[in-house]
């Protein structure tokens, strides 16, 4: 039934515009509400108070919010409406290729079918994902580079917190090649080049050698992304140069299922912090061994 809703909207209002790939403005936009669902079903109007409907659906024709989709979550923010209305987005969705669905609790006021609206995403979540995200691309051409072009991506999460990668190799990774792959990332971030993207056919992005993502549905129009030694198709968002992502550090390399590998990664302030909870630990064992840090292990 929700589907089907889902669907009604998209018919009768075409696809959603995305708003969110400007750097300078991808984070707020205005737009027009063309449906609100509760539990699944359609209504006109929802409002704050007592008795009233702890969490809505809003679709709108315009929006700066990312939906969930690509291993990428979807970005949370702020809805609000000129007065006194405001709603808090705790995800945004995906159910269709090109329908946009913010998930929100209403705080104050009331929201109603055609109101104009102002939609504000949280800057500094969007921030720490998109660095996780253009990091995973650049480990992906890591991988290649020092296990082979049989890596393939088989799955990922990106979000604000962190980053997994899973891929196609037959056995772990020795600490040699996780320390390779490491720096060749590092190396294409202090290369601070710029990530550009383009919008070609299908045909021709494959001509041109860019990677097609595992679990993505591509038509005849993509997104082709090119940071520093990357070339994907990605509908994703991505920092504005690799420099963005400031510090790439891997956390742990681990099977998951059998020829499928999954790499755990931090980057930006997430890395810096591993960095200083390691030195910290590490500074805390010298001090009860008597020793400076580079000789606990020997200790």
């Amino acid at each position: 039934a929700v589907a089907s809703a889902y669907h009604a909207v998209r018919s009768a209002h075409g696809p959603t515009t995305f708003l969110g790939y400007d750097h300078q403005t991808g984070t707020q936009g205005d737009g027009r509400v063309l449906a609100l669902f509760v539990a699944g079903e359609s209504t006109a109007q929802v409002e704050s108070g007592p008795g009233q409907p702890e969490e809505v659906e809003v679709v709108v024709d315009c929006t700066p919010f990312y939906g969930r989709s690509g291993g990428q979550v979807g970005d949370t923010g702020w809805i609000r409406i000129a007065g006194s209305t405001e709603l808090e987005v705790t995800d945004t969705l995906k159910p269709l290729s090109d329908l946009i669905v913010h998930r929100a609790r209403i705080k104050s006021g009331r929201i109603g079918v055609g109101d104009e609206v102002t939609l504000e995403v949280d800057a500094t979540r969007r921030n720490r994902t998109r660095r996780n995200h253009s990091a995973t691309h650049l480990l992906h051409h890591g991988l290649r580079t020092v296990l082979g072009e049989h890596v393939t991506q088989k799955g990922s999460y990106v979000g604000p917190d962190k980053l997994t990668f899973d891929f196609s190799h037959f056995q772990p990774l020795t600490e040699d090649e996780l320390r390779r792959v490491e720096r060749i990332v590092n190396a294409a971030v202090r290369d601070n080049s710029i990530a550009s993207d383009e919008e070609t056919s299908f045909d021709e992005a494959q001509r041109r050698g860019a990677m097609a993502l595992f679990g993505e549905k591509y038509g005849d129009r993509v997104r082709m992304l090119h940071i520093g030694p990357s070339l994907e198709l990605c509908g994703g968002t991505h920092v504005q140069r690799s420099g963005d992502i400031g510090l790439f550090k891997i956390v742990s390399e681990t099977g998951i299922a059998k020829g499928i590998r999954r790499i755990e990664a931090l980057s930006g302030d997430g890395a810096e912090d591993l960095v200083t909870r390691q030195q910290d630990e590490l500074a805390r064992a010298a001090e009860a061994l008597r020793s400076g840090p580079l000789e606990v292990a020997e200790r």
